[in-house]
């Protein structure tokens, strides 16, 4: 790995023993990622803003979603590809695949207006999962339209909700400047440096 492409953290992760009141929270937080981001470990200190955040996230990514869980990933991972955060890119490609994404499926992700891989119904998704991530909002009233052809307005609320969070998570690891824990570098590198993933580096 070159260490020269890995960013220093702005705030360094906080030992979860030093926030105990958390327990609770980090636990979740490992069962829905399988290991503790290093994101939460970083904002642990406010622990409101962590029971807040997990709050938020436990409904978005709720088992009983309306939208699949695994399309609900792959929404987040292009919306932070869009945005430029590897950090999240790197978590969001990885947690894709361990939801049952197919990496080939992954690797076609801007082909997928085109793809045979992905649905009339996720198209649209996707397109305002991209839109939705640019400064400013490049969403439109026709691709509403379109979007609305497809999907509930429950489920709109989901996906809108799932791009929403996201680029909350996309500034904040940016901005942080989140290091990466180790099951995501290793997809990083494994699975998306040939698509211009590099730790460190915007995806732009």
């Amino acid at each position: 790995m070159d260490t020269r492409t890995i960013p220093t953290p702005r705030l360094a992760p906080l030992d979860p023993g030093e926030k105990p009141e958390l327990a609770a929270e980090f636990e979740r937080a490992r069962a829905r990622m399988g290991f503790l981001p290093n994101s939460i470990r970083i904002m642990a200190r406010n622990p409101r803003m962590v029971k807040a955040y997990q709050a938020l996230a436990a409904s978005i990514w709720d088992p009983q979603s309306e939208v699949p869980l695994a399309f609900k990933r792959l929404l987040a991972h292009v919306a932070s590809r869009a945005a430029g955060c590897q950090y999240c890119v790197a978590h969001t490609g990885h947690g894709a695949v361990k939801l049952g994404i197919e990496e080939r499926k992954l690797d076609a992700i801007w082909d997928y207006q085109t793809s045979p891989l992905f649905s009339a119904a996720e198209r649209p998704a996707l397109d305002i999962a991209v839109a939705a991530a640019m400064t400013p909002n490049g969403v439109t009233d026709e691709m509403f339209t379109v979007l609305r052809e497809y999907w509930t307005e429950a489920q709109i609320v989901e996906i809108v909700g799932l791009i929403a969070l996201f680029g909350f998570l996309n500034r904040w690891n940016d901005t942080m400047a989140t290091p990466l824990e180790d099951e995501p570098t290793h997809f990083g590198h494994s699975h998306l440096a040939r698509h211009g993933w590099t730790i460190g580096k915007h995806a732009r």
